[in-house]
């Protein structure tokens, strides 16, 4: 009895640890994705499960949404290290949050194993393109040009206290040394929709949510937020042109429980990365205007520190708190 025991347990060892093919025999591989489906988030995770399906065999999304993220990412923390579950780190759940709430289920910091980044995305400055029209703004400096000459005027919406949205403004208001009024929406559509029909001035909006109003016309793109230009927007320039060093993006990635062992996420990260390198997941990305970014668990572990500690900083200068 205690041989067979052994050899069962160095069987499901083997399975884990060794090459694609055992690898692919194991239980199916649970990706919980901290928000509801549908999302570019969701939409991304479910086609690298597809493409990991030979190399990992099934990989089953479990949507955990809640407390902008924290449930998912709680779940993920608290799971069993032994790579049959993992999950997505998002600017949110691993950046954001710990400074904006005041009591965390997790420590982003240490709770997790990273497997890989999968994901940027920028963020635009828009403005409704009629109120750019009827201001005369045409470009940043005109819009901070203009913020300035009249304190106070311009107001911009975001998708809540927190949002990236938000924290972009305030960022952007501090760095520009100018004043406008914040809105918070109940999520990135009716921020969206107020600045369509008029009622807030600009937004920091994330790029493909944007996109098709701006090539409609309905908002004028005025900057991105990444420090290079980007390929969906190539004659719209980065904040960063006028305003040194100002970069805010959205991205998420790959992790696993902390404890997660070494052998079982470089398997996770190769099988992830080759996802991510597939000219057909570069396609069906760019659809989403989400650029992907395989990584080695080293170089997303220390871009998550960098941007724990970037968001401190914005999130203690807004002020802003969920609870």
């Amino acid at each position: 009895m205690k041989t067979r025991q052994f050899l069962l347990t160095t069987l499901a060892a083997l399975a884990l640890l060794g090459g694609g093919h055992a690898m692919a025999q194991q239980k199916p591989i649970r990706l919980i994705v901290p928000y509801a489906a549908g999302g570019p988030i969701d939409v991304t995770a479910r086609a690298l499960a597809e493409r990991v399906h030979d190399s990992l065999g099934t990989v089953i999304i479990d949507n955990k949404p809640g407390a902008g993220g924290n449930i998912g990412a709680d779940m993920i923390a608290k799971a069993a290290p032994d790579g049959l579950t993992i999950g997505i780190a998002a600017t949110a759940t691993n950046a954001v949050n710990p400074w904006l709430y005041k009591k965390m289920p997790f420590n982003a910091a240490t709770d997790f194993a990273p497997i890989t980044q999968m994901v940027r995305v920028p963020n635009v400055l828009v403005m409704n393109a009629q109120t750019a029209e009827r201001l005369n703004i045409h470009n940043l400096p005109e819009l901070i040009a203009y913020a300035r000459k009249n304190p106070g005027k311009l107001n911009y919406g975001s998708g809540g206290n927190g949002s990236a949205g938000h924290l972009a403004g305030e960022m952007f208001k501090k760095d520009a040394g100018i004043f406008a009024l914040h809105i918070p929406y109940n999520g990135g559509n009716p921020a969206q929709l107020a600045l369509l029909s008029g009622q807030v001035d600009f937004n920091f909006d994330n790029l493909a949510t944007a996109a098709p109003n701006i090539r409609s016309g309905k908002l004028k793109a005025i900057a991105v937020t990444t420090l290079q230009r980007n390929a969906a927007l190539p004659d719209v320039p980065p904040v960063a042109d006028t305003l040194k060093g100002f970069s805010i993006d959205t991205w998420w990635g790959l992790v696993a429980p902390a404890g997660t062992p070494r052998d079982v996420v470089m398997k996770l990260n190769q099988a992830f990365v080759a996802a991510l390198n597939a000219p057909e997941t570069k396609t069906r990305f760019a659809n989403l205007l989400a650029e992907p970014v395989p990584t080695t668990p080293e170089q997303f572990g220390q871009f998550m520190k960098s941007e724990l500690a970037k968001y401190e900083k914005v999130v203690k200068a807004t002020g802003a708190q969920v609870d």
